[in-house]
């Protein structure tokens, strides 16, 4: 992606009962003091990148029955 750009990662997360999803960096947490959200769809939206936001990012989701989790890479 080009820095300065807007970056959305989805997360289809689906099951009965609902899973429970968690947004995070590979090595760390989403980067703070700086703008993200993840929406009622479980989509990352991360605003205004930097070459420091390029990494490995995880949705992890979690119920009651089981636990999974996924990765997308971002390369600003």
């Amino acid at each position: 992606v080009v820095a300065g750009s807007t970056v959305k990662l989805d997360c289809g997360a689906q099951g009965d009962p609902t899973p429970w999803v968690q947004w995070h960096k590979e090595c760390g947490d989403l980067p703070w003091g700086r703008w993200h959200e993840v929406d009622e769809e479980n989509t990352l939206h991360l605003y205004t990148v930097t070459p420091d936001d390029g990494t490995t990012y995880v949705c992890k989701a979690q119920s009651q029955l089981c636990t999974t989790a996924t990765t997308a890479h971002v390369s600003v």
